[in-house]
């Protein structure tokens, strides 16, 4: 059985690789391993060493701290149980919601904003 911490790291290291448009193919030859062992620490099946962890956030130009950014042992337990019930999951787990986001990021900054800009103004008239 996987720990919460695991899961979490793992979790937040698919993100980042797909946010930065890495396969895990690619991260694994960047760090020296095979793409299983990418699965594996992305699901938390394995737990990632501090070396193989600093190793994967040079290769995906993060501090080794943005791994842990957000957690909170107690939070990620039940904000769980509360994404099921309230109907949420997690919006950056959605492959759609990254590829969304890694898009946004790839506009030129002065029509990125008029695009948050318009977001805002529909959302708000929703």
């Amino acid at each position: 059985m996987s720990h919460p911490v695991d899961e979490y790291v793992g979790k937040r290291v698919r993100q980042r690789r797909w946010m930065v448009g890495f396969s895990q193919q690619q991260l694994g030859e960047a760090v020296g391993i095979k793409f299983q062992q990418i699965q594996k620490y992305e699901t938390g099946m394995n737990r990632i060493s501090a070396s193989r962890l600093w190793d994967i956030a040079e290769t995906l130009g993060v501090p080794v701290t943005f791994f842990f950014d957000g957690y909170n042992e107690i939070s990620i337990e039940t904000s769980a149980a509360e994404a099921k019930a309230s109907g949420q999951g997690d919006l950056l787990a959605d492959k759609e919601a990254l590829e969304l986001v890694r898009s946004y990021y790839a506009i030129p900054e002065t029509q990125r904003r008029k695009l948050f800009d318009l977001a805002r103004v529909l959302s708000d008239a929703a």
